[in-house]
């Protein structure tokens, strides 16, 4: 039963990183610019050698990347929110109970990932500017889409799991 708990643990903790990474790092979408540069563009800025706001990030043309920073980082707070529940629940249920409150804060944390990415993905060209279009997804773009899996696998191991001696 430790190796369980432990391997759910280390599952939930990884997941919990690349969302921290992918909600942080700027490499949501990665272009070359004019001049050889490469240009690194997150949820809120975009990177060559400063960094600068997403052009109308603000304004309500940018009403979808705004819902993907939003998702993002409530997918990334529950996540934490769930690991800390899993930590309470572990010393607080009796044998037998599952982890069920920790498993739906899981789920709902991959579910806020897959809707934050797919978002981006669809919505992509809105966010750039005209020269960056022609660039590519970056690591954090991938990242996002390694965590949703990871966090839905943790939920499901969650309802799965029963506390046992």
């Amino acid at each position: 039963m430790l190796v369980i708990l432990t391997f759910i643990l280390l599952f939930h903790v990884i997941s919990a990183i690349l969302l921290f990474i992918s909600t942080i790092n700027n490499a949501w979408w990665v272009a070359s610019a004019p001049g050889g540069s490469v240009i690194y563009t997150d949820l809120w800025y975009s990177c060559n050698v400063t960094c600068l706001p997403v052009k109308n990030s603000a304004s309500t043309d940018a009403v979808y990347l705004q819902a993907v920073q939003a998702t993002m980082i409530l997918s990334t707070i529950l996540c934490c929110v769930g690991f800390f529940v899993f930590i309470l629940q572990l010393f607080r249920l009796k044998q037998g109970e599952r982890f069920v409150f920790t498993a739906i804060i899981q789920l709902l944390a991959g579910l806020c990932v897959m809707i934050g990415a797919s978002i981006y993905t669809a919505e992509r060209e809105g966010f750039t500017e005209e020269s960056l279009r022609k660039g590519g997804y970056g690591s954090s773009y991938v990242l996002a889409w390694i965590s949703f899996p990871m966090t839905v696998v943790s939920g499901l191991m969650y309802l799965v799991l029963r506390k046992r001696k």
